[in-house]
């Protein structure tokens, strides 16, 4: 268990150095500005790069003229963050009651997905992303989406440990990350 702990509080570390880079660029010194400042100056010479829209990088690149907090990509953020907030809401309290019951968790997300926490940090930080691209935000995503793949395998495999072939159909029933649209009822054959 202090292992598990350990690798818990690991990668809630690595997305809470997300979240603080991303936060420090958009409210903060905004390095990624500064660093591109030459070429978004060239390629954008009408912008005001010192201002809190500019910072909202894909609508000022698309040409988007009016208020980035209502362009599309601000609206699909929302979206993204909205719905990643919503999944972390229904997965824990299933997962803590599982937990505290010595069993598997097969309600709520869980039934259609065997992750959802990590899903919905992904489509949060993902959602970010489209609403404020940082490079330091940019380079960390794809090295948090390994590690959230890392610990899930390394959780599924304590749980099948723990629970054996409780866990083993779970896992045949149920994908990893992305749900199925409809899972087939079982065939019944008629001789």
């Amino acid at each position: 268990m202090p292992n598990r702990r350990r690798r818990d509080w690991r990668s809630f570390g690595a997305y809470s150095a997300f979240i603080v880079a991303l936060f420090t660029e958009m409210y903060g010194f905004p390095l990624t500005i500064y660093l591109l400042s030459g070429w978004l100056s060239a390629r954008f010479p009408g912008v005001d790069w010192l201002s809190h829209d500019a910072g909202h990088l894909l609508e000022t690149m698309f040409g988007w003229e009016t208020n980035p907090h209502f362009g599309p990509f601000h609206i699909l953020s929302t979206v993204f963050i909205g719905a990643g907030f919503w999944l972390l809401a229904k997965a824990w309290p299933v997962l803590y009651a599982a937990q505290r019951e010595q069993r598997v968790a097969m309600s709520g997300p869980y039934a259609r997905i065997r992750h959802p926490q990590y899903v919905g940090f992904v489509l949060i930080m993902f959602g970010f992303l489209l609403q404020w691209p940082t490079l330091i935000t940019l380079v960390m995503f794809p090295i948090l989406l390994l590690v959230y793949a890392r610990l899930a395998r390394r959780e599924e495999s304590d749980s099948l440990a723990q629970f054996g072939p409780a866990y083993q159909d779970y896992m045949a029933r149920t994908p990893a990350f992305i749900p199925r649209h409809r899972q087939a009822p079982p065939s019944v054959h008629q001789d």
